[in-house]
């Protein structure tokens, strides 16, 4: 047999615990049901495990003082990767109580759990491999197979909310030990656990999607009776504007109208007081003649004087409350204007609440394509496993055939030993009998006796070496049963994926046709 990797043993291991972390981590908070704090054992079992992730393979970098060892330079190398997480570095350097290094990287990991990102990150960084060969060594699990595994099943975090106190927690001298006991369970326990989690994360899921159907609907149909009311008024305000500007052109052609014809009295006037004056001075030529004729033609003038005056004062007075009624007009525009304004900037406002809506809406979609991704990458795990059985199948059938040429050839092998033993005491009676007569050939007969006992202990270690082989495949049959065993408890929990999934895709269809109407 092969001598095993010490490395891919180690990476195969740290896979394993970051499985049982995770799982375990996701079944207690979903059953948990509040937000996890930095106390929460499997919270803080999980950071323990991805520390040990993250230093397998870590290179030695020397110092000034000594030999440095520490996973804050790989993590610090992904805000140049994802800007989003320089707002998580700048933060950790910022915290007043890291000293070390290890620290500040515990601390970013607790934030990244808080900010939902850590499968992100992480990805973009074991995407880069030739920037975290700088780091790791060629066989470390974040360079292998191992570390996208990981970054995989830390998708599934995102379902947890946590809340932890990074301030004031003294990250640099905590002790990363892994307690197994935590995982070590019965399978009655765990299949229980695990069908309750289920049934209360879907119930939790479904109660949610309901709440925030109706709270969405209502926000809806607020928001469409404010549109049409804000629509009716500002029609409204558009007629009354227009009939208002309707007014304004007719009391503006009255009052060109009055001027002009204020402008012909007045010219008609001037004319009457010319034509007086004339008849004045032609009745002062003739008024010593005649004073009698000329006192009353001084009085007729003078009454059409007052006449003509008291018109032009009643004109005046007209123009005044023309001026006035204009003035009026002038401040019911303003009061227009200012109004419609106001009617504006309530419509902006609610552009605004629609434009938030429709971010909504979009961040729903988001969360679903991040749901069927999900589903994309079972779907695959789902197919290498089949594909891994498929393999099975074909070593179990070739293994049972080399199983049957085994006992044929023991078969075969036990009738010549038989046979054997039967020449062998046959001779020894001819021998027995003529002892005497075949003295020459005893000699020929020892050396064929020697060839058959060698010949017969090379059949038996033959023989014994078929028995182990055969002892070997029954444990590789029983180990492909047990194989059996757990991928139809993986097709299982997969039918059941399948069918949550499918819950969440209608409520989710049904989710964006309501939030569609």
């Amino acid at each position: 047999l092969a001598v095993k990797d010490p490395t891919a043993v180690e990476r195969a291991n740290l896979l394993n615990m970051a499985k049982l972390s995770i799982k375990g981590l996701i079944e207690s908070a979903l059953s948990f049901g509040r937000t996890l704090d930095s106390d929460y054992p499997p919270l803080q079992q999980f950071f323990v495990v991805m520390e040990h992730c993250l230093k397998h393979g870590l290179k030695v970098r020397k110092s000034f003082l000594s030999y440095n060892k520490t996973i804050w330079g790989p993590l610090e190398l992904v805000e140049k990767l994802y800007p989003e997480a320089e707002e998580i570095a700048a933060s950790v350097r910022d915290l007043p109580g890291l000293k070390t290094p290890l620290g500040r990287a515990r601390a970013w990991l607790r934030l990244a759990l808080m900010q939902k990102k850590m499968a992100d990150y992480l990805r973009c960084l074991i995407i880069q491999r030739d920037l975290l060969s700088e780091f790791y060594e060629y066989h470390a699990l974040m360079m292998e197979e191992e570390g996208a595994v990981i970054v995989g099943l830390l998708v599934g975090l995102n379902v947890i909310d946590a809340n932890l106190c990074v301030k004031g927690e003294d990250l640099d001298s905590q002790v990363g030990v892994i307690d197994f006991s935590v995982y070590l369970k019965s399978d009655d326990d765990i299949g229980g656990k695990e069908r309750n989690v289920q049934i209360a994360a879907i119930l939790d899921q479904k109660n949610y999607v309901e709440e925030l159907n109706r709270q969405l609907n209502s926000t809806v149909s607020s928001l469409h009776a404010r549109v049409d009311s804000l629509e009716k008024s500002n029609t409204k305000l558009i007629e009354e504007l227009a009939i208002a500007k309707n007014n304004i052109i007719k009391l503006q052609e009255e009052n060109h109208q009055l001027r002009s014809e204020n402008t012909l009295i007045l010219m008609k006037t001037q004319h009457h007081l010319e034509v007086s004056k004339v008849d004045v001075e032609a009745e002062l030529q003739t008024y010593k003649h005649s004073r009698q004729g000329l006192d009353e033609m001084y009085s007729e003038a003078r009454r059409q004087l007052r006449e003509e005056a008291q018109l032009r004062q009643d004109m005046e007075n007209e123009l005044v409350v023309q001026v006035s009624m204009k003035h009026e007009i002038e401040l019911a525009m303003k009061l227009l204007e200012k109004d419609i304004h106001e009617k504006q900037d309530t419509l902006i406002g609610l552009r605004q609440q629609l434009d938030e809506v429709k971010a909504i809406n979009v961040e729903m979609y988001q969360k679903l394509q991040v749901s069927e991704d999900a589903m994309k990458e079972k779907n695959e795990i789902i197919s290498r496993l089949e594909d891994k059985t498929n393999q099975i199948n074909a070593t179990m059938k070739q293994l049972e055939q080399r199983l049957q040429q085994a006992e044929k050839a023991q078969m075969e092998a036990e009738a010549e030993d038989e046979k054997l033993k039967q020449e062998y005491v046959n001779k020894s009676e001819s021998l027995q009998n003529e002892f005497s007569q075949k003295e020459k050939q005893l000699l020929q007969l020892e050396t064929d006796l020697k060839i058959e006992k060698e010949w017969r202990q090379t059949l038996e270690d033959d023989l014994q070496k078929e028995k182990e082989n055969v002892s070997h495949l029954r444990t590789e049959t029983q180990e492909i049963v047990t194989l059996k065993k757990e991928f139809l408890k993986l097709q299982e929990k997969n039918k059941q994926l399948k069918s949550t999934c499918e819950d969440q895709e209608a409520a989710l269809q049904e989710l964006a046709s309501k939030l569609s109407e």
